[in-house]
Formats: C-alpha cells, structure tokens, sequence
C-alpha cells in the first residue's frame, strides 16, 4: 500500500478478517436481494404511490446536491483536482435525478416521458466515469490538466442536464419514442459502462492511504458499490415493483455513508482524506504576508478589554478580509493581533507575488482610514516574501490545519518585525517576481531572528498598474 503523505497524520490499521467478511456481507445483501427477486416474481410485490417516489427521489437529489457543493468548495479552497472530479460526480448524479424526479406522474407531466426515465441511468454512468477519473493519479501535471479544465467541465455538465430536460419536455429525436423497457439496449450499454467504471474507482479507492482521521477512502468505496448495484437494480427492475424501489433507495444509501464518513472527519479539513499528494504535503511557488500591530501590548495594557476587542474587530472584520477577497489570498491563521495570509497562482489571476503586494499596500491604506477616527490606535507593519513553501497538513484527528511551512514563512514573518511601522518589507524573492512593477526603497541586508544569513530587504513605496 502506498504510505501516507507527509503530515497527514497516522495511517489507520489494517482492517481486521472478520470487518472485511461482514463489509462484503453487507455490501451483497442488496444484490442478493435482487437476485431472488427476479428469481421469485411473485415477490416482487408492485407498490405504486408517486408521493412517496417524487420525495424519495427529492430526498436523495438534495442530500447530493448539498455534497455536490461542500465538495466543490473544498476543491476550490485547496485547489484539489480530485475533489474537483468528485464535485462533478455528486453534481452529474444530483441534477439528472432531479430530472427524473420531474418523471413521476402529476409533478410536472400527466403521463410517462422517455427523457426523464432514461435521466437516471444516463447520471448514474455521467458519475461513474468522473468517479473513475477522481481514482486515478491526480498528482503532477495531471492534477494541474483538471484544475485548468475544471471551469469547462462543470460549465459542459450543467449545459448537457439543461439540454436533456429541454430534448426530453420536447420529445425530439430518440427521446421521442415510447420508453424502453428494463433489460434493453439502452439500459444493458449504460449500465456496463457504468460498472466498469465504478469497479475501476472502487479498486483505486480501496487501495489508496486511509489514515486513522479520515474514513472517507473507504466510505466513498462503499458508496460506488452501492451506486453500480444500483445501476444493476435499474436493468432489472420492473417499474413500482420493490425491484424498482430498490436502486432508489441504494442511491440514497451511498449518498448517506458519504455524509456521515464526512461528518465523523475533522470539521476543519473534512475531505482530506480525498487529497491528493500534492495537496496533502507538497512544494509549491507562493507569497506569505503576515501583518501585526506595531505596540499592540502597550495598546492593550493602557485601554479597557472591550476597546481593544473593538480594535481588533475593526481590524480583522472591516479591513482584512475584504482584502483577502479582493486579491485572492487565504487567511492562513490569527495569532493575537496578527495574521498571516497566503497567495498561490489561480488560472485566470495575476502572479502570486503581485497579488500578495498590492493587498499588502491596500491592507496599509485602509488601516490608515480607521486610524485616521482613531489616532491611539496602533498601527499594522507588514512583511512578504515569496518562494518555495511545503503546503499541507499538520496534526491527526485531534486536531488538524492547513498550512505552509518553510523557510520562505519564516523571512516573510521576520520582515513584518524589520517593517517600518504603517509600511511594508519585501524580501528579494518577491522583489524579484515584482521586477519593474513597484517603486522600492533598499533596507539594505537585515539580520533577522534565527537565521544565519542575511536577508536583502525592500520597503515597497508603490506598484504600478497592470
């Protein structure tokens, strides 16, 4: 098995003979179900009642929704290709059971429609294939393909699921013909499709790191098996007949063991267990600013606790996170009266290191607007920096951060230290990136805090326009 990426915690034993025996139990009795349903018809007993079909339907298409979005998220925040496929995934099997829910008689139709019944085996075998492309190695350049094609491929997705409702209401080429039965061409090639990709992302998941805070590996495993028993139950059930109810309630059943493997993962970084490598603990090209109150401690000792609580407030609410938003960084964490943030390149963004200038600069000019109400207040010195950082996970299931790490955070912190009071200290790796963009002032080689050798420091006056 491969081992765990660094930092992301112990890897969790080895499941014992006996959990394997009963998981695989467990997971054959809805096909065993099946089988001696379709060996026995007279037990598949035919139960027909919309209501509870329209909701049923709904019930899982929600729960797939609000996972579509948490996971998409989470993919955007980390920038995870897996996480992206496993968005599109939730979305591609949400939006056309949605369209079939639309199939059941009275809610938007009086009578049967081709479209909207094929809607749930042609989602099933959609989520499939980006199931199977969410296993594989997503690591390298890979992994950056699907972030520059993520864009497309959501935007692809969600144009198919329209146009399959609009061709299905319309009743326009082969959706114009009676529905198929079950066992049918369209149903058989669908649901082949299907489970091979399915069997191909249960094997992947199966074999990646599971760590002792993070089920989702193996839920997520479990949650394909469902879904391509599911797409069997669909060739074979006979519509209202418990055959039929079945891959309804399987499809529920996987989205249900992803929720509760999420909600028992470490609320701060619930999908970690999904990341890729890179993601995880991986070196990338970034800019650290960390931003602190010059004489925040003699400020706190003068003035009441629920001043400088409004201080702060005023700081960290009003002035920072527009900021953040504005020019693309992430809070990396608050320590007391400081912050420290942390810009990456994004498709379709400037450089990493202009960002992480230009916010340095605006965070100064809109500190002065508060100081200018209130002159005692103290004022914020900045740092940045910009090289190489490992980006990743630090702690277990007790307590888990994202973070990056190395020496390029370190300088980025000491500079903020050196940083003339309501101005900003760049070190040469982000002067550098910045070329001649911005008006600098040398600080000349700074000796800072726990470093050996010297830092070769800016003051940066100004940057130009792009």
């Amino acid at each position: 098995m491969t081992e765990p990426a660094p930092g992301t915690g112990p890897a969790a034993p080895p499941p014992t003979p006996g959990r394997i025996a009963w998981t695989i139990v467990l997971l054959a009795i809805p096909l065993a179900g099946l089988a001696l349903l379709i060996a026995r018809p007279a037990l598949d007993l035919e139960w027909e009642h919309q209501p509870t079909h329209f909701w049923l339907v709904l019930a899982a298409g929600a729960i797939n929704a609000a996972l579509a979005w948490a996971v998409a998220a989470a993919a955007r925040l980390r920038r995870d290709a897996r996480l992206v496929l496993v968005s599109l995934s939730f979305l591609a099997a949400a939006g056309f059971l949605a369209l079939h829910a639309l199939a059941t008689p009275g809610v938007l139709l009086s009578g049967s429609n081709t479209g909207f019944q094929l809607a749930t085996p042609v989602g099933l075998t959609v989520a499939a294939g980006f199931a199977a492309w969410s296993s594989a190695d997503l690591d390298g350049e890979h992994g950056a393909r699907v972030l520059r094609l993520a864009p497309w491929l959501v935007t692809g997705l969600v144009a198919a699921m329209l146009v399959w409702g609009v061709v299905s209401l319309l009743e326009v080429g082969p959706l114009a013909a009676a529905p198929p039965e079950r066992m049918t061409i369209p149903f058989v090639l669908l649901a082949v499709v299907g489970l091979a990709c399915y069997t191909v992302a249960v094997v992947r998941y199966l074999r990646m790191p599971r760590h002792a805070a993070s089920p989702l590996p193996l839920a997520f495993a479990s949650a394909f098996t469902l879904l391509a028993e599911a797409e069997i139950a669909v060739v074979f059930g006979r519509n209202w007949h418990l055959s039929w109810w079945e891959w309804h309630v399987l499809m529920l059943a996987a989205f249900v063991v992803i929720v509760i493997a999420a909600q028992r993962s470490w609320r701060e970084e619930r999908w970690a267990g999904l990341y890729t490598r890179d993601t995880a603990a991986g070196e990338r090209e970034v800019s650290v600013l960390f931003a602190d109150l010059a004489g925040f401690t003699h400020f706190s000792e003068g003035h009441d606790p629920a001043e400088v609580t409004a201080t702060l407030n005023a700081y960290f609410t009003d002035v920072i996170p527009p900021l953040v938003e504005r020019f693309g960084g992430r809070v990396d964490r608050l320590i007391g009266d400081a912050v420290m943030v942390v810009f990456e390149d994004a498709a379709g963004e400037a450089p990493h290191a202009r960002r992480a200038a230009g916010a340095a600069l605006a965070l100064q000019a809109a500190a002065a607007t508060v100081q200018a109400a209130h002159p005692d207040w103290p004022r914020f010195r900045v740092g940045v920096n910009s090289g190489v950082a490992n980006v990743g996970i630090l702690g277990t299931g007790g307590g888990r951060t994202y973070t990056v790490i190395g020496d390029t955070v370190n300088v980025a912190s000491r500079l903020e230290g050196t940083a003339p009071v309501g101005g900003v200290a760049i070190g040469a790796g982000t002067a550098r990136r910045l070329g001649g963009s911005a008006t600098l002032r040398p600080l000349g080689a700074l000796t800072v805090k726990g470093r050996t050798a010297p830092v070769e420091a800016f003051e940066l006056v100004g940057l130009d326009e792009p």
